[in-house]
């Protein structure tokens, strides 16, 4: 008896009726290599990609799906892009992740009223946040 073989489709090609109606479903980032974006992700966070052909790779299953496509251009608050922010129970082990992945620390934890947060960047430049609770203690 052979094991079952598991095919991942990205999102976008399949037809689905689990979609709700005008609510966010799919973000797309650029970048500039593919191939480091994707080792950061799966190495600081566990994420898995589908590879769609040369310039695009799939995530799914992060609380909401998306993919990175082959540009130059980097999404950056500074320059007017959103900013996707990640939650972490345990801010400083997301921190030393991020770091040890090869993230860079462009805004260092901060205090804001509810919680705490640091800024990064991923290899090709896209800027991250990470936010945790005002009471949230690593070790919980």
């Amino acid at each position: 008896m052979s094991a079952a073989r598991v095919v991942v489709v990205p999102r976008q090609f399949l037809l689905r009726c689990d979609l709700a109606h005008e609510k966010l479903d799919y973000v797309e980032f650029p970048a500039r290599d593919l191939e480091a974006t994707g080792r950061f992700f799966q190495q600081a966070f566990g994420w898995k990609f589908e590879s769609c052909g040369p310039d695009y790779i799939a995530f799914s299953g992060e609380g909401l799906d998306g993919g990175f496509y082959r540009s130059e251009l980097a999404a950056r608050t500074a320059q007017g892009s959103a900013l996707l922010v990640f939650y972490s129970r345990h801010l400083e082990e997301t921190l030393a992740k991020v770091t040890a992945a090869g993230g860079e620390i462009v805004k260092p934890v901060f205090a804001f009223p509810g919680g705490r947060r640091f800024h990064f960047t991923e290899p090709s430049g896209n800027e991250f946040a990470v936010w945790s609770d005002a009471d949230q203690v690593d070790g919980d």
